[in-house]
């Protein structure tokens, strides 16, 4: 039996994408978010081709390109020197190796451009405040399958079977923004900028629409039980500032002084089932929470939007859910272990941090670039 409508529980980036997706094979969807607004949180985002060229397929990446950065390159950084340890051409070289674009912006941003084409969407129907408890939300019509875009914190996938559950990573996002007129030269304007130090990384771009630098520091750290985003306590403030020994001195001077910043736990999620062999599907960071040592989060949560859409337009319910659970997943498992690889590169001491930089050094930008062709050249399934 074809799939004709859908529930979608979640109106964050997997939720909206897939209702968008969705749209353009016929299947129409009911959206259900327990927030009463979709206000304006989140961060910075790395849109990599393998995601942008979906956002083009949708018709969202035209207004995008408007209001994003497409840096000129992701720069690798000595976090202690400020040496150029290597760089992986972007901007027109994205677009011409890749075929898309690479882009940076403000989460909201891409939000507000989704919800603008699911509110003009005569298929699609988003219904805020509606909170997911034990049961389901009260369709407008019977449901074919129900899709679990709710996050890390899922309340769908407490009804799939073996499903993953959430586990703080270890890891800590330190978050803040600093406006473009205040940053320091330090700070490349035209680039996404890693610097790389034992036990940390900070990763910084510009946001264009907001005329601000996005700063993420990532380090080890520990937590209470199920915290959350808040402002660091004068502990976790020396927890960071010990991660940082040896780094240099301006850096660690912006962080330390900084008065916005967010202390932010990592949470992924175990491996496990996605969906429960009838009519329930998790996707996105339901399904795979994942460290964004690979800065793929988001864009996996399309990848698996647009995906899913081919599949239930081509198979029975349960058919297209065990044949995207089963060609999604090990492109998931490779990510991961390329988010662990990057970690344990990026945070390197002493002789193994001496030996990444001499083999970064040694690599041309061709070299790196091929190195990323398995994630940014990713074709998403296109079925009949």
């Amino acid at each position: 039996m074809p799939v004709e409508h859908a529930a979608i529980i979640g109106a964050g980036i997997s939720g909206l994408t897939a209702a968008l997706a969705l749209s353009r094979r016929g299947i129409s969807s009911e959206i259900f978010e327990q927030a009463g607004e979709l206000a304006d949180i989140g961060a910075g985002l790395q849109i990599s081709p393998n995601a942008s060229r979906i956002l083009a397929e949708l018709g969202i990446l035209e207004g995008l390109s408007k209001l994003w950065l497409e840096p000129d390159a992701i720069r690798l950084i000595s976090g202690s020197s400020l040496r150029q340890l290597a760089a992986v051409p972007a901007g027109k070289f994205a677009r011409q190796r890749w075929g898309a674009p690479y882009g940076v912006l403000h989460r909201t941003t891409l939000q507000k451009a989704l919800l603008a084409a699911v509110a003009a969407d005569p298929l699609c129907r988003l219904h805020l405040g509606v909170r997911m408890e034990s049961t389901l939300p009260p369709f407008e019509r019977t449901a074919d399958v129900v899709i679990g875009a709710d996050g890390v914190w899922s309340k769908l996938r407490q009804s799939v079977p073996g499903s993953p559950s959430p586990h703080f990573s270890g890891n800590i996002a330190y978050r803040f923004t600093i406006a473009e007129d205040e940053a320091p030269a330090f700070l490349d304007r035209a680039s996404v900028s890693a610097f790389l130090g034992g036990s940390a990384h900070l990763v910084c771009y510009p946001l264009k629409e907001t005329g601000s630098f996005n700063m993420v520091a990532i380090t080890a750290g520990n937590i209470a039980p199920q915290a959350w985003q808040s402002e660091p306590t004068a502990e976790q403030r020396t927890q960071l500032r010990t991660r940082l020994a040896g780094w240099n001195a301006a850096i660690v001077s912006l962080l330390e002084k900084h008065p916005k910043l967010t202390f932010w736990p990592l949470f992924e999620t175990t491996s496990g089932a996605w969906q429960d062999g009838r009519k329930t599907i998790l996707i996105g960071d339901a399904a795979h929470a994942m460290m964004p040592f690979a800065a793929q989060g988001a864009a996996m949560a399309i990848e698996d939007a647009y995906e899913l859409a081919a599949f239930l337009s081509n198979h029975p319910v349960s058919e297209a859910l065990a044949l995207f659970e089963r060609h999604r997943a090990p492109r998931i498992a490779k990510l991961r272990q390329r988010g662990a690889f990057n970690r344990f590169a990026y945070h390197a001491k002493g002789p193994i941090r001496i030996g990444r930089d001499l083999v970064l050094g040694l690599k041309p930008p061709q070299s790196l670039a091929a190195d990323l062709d398995w994630i940014y050249g990713y074709r998403s399934v296109q079925l009949p």
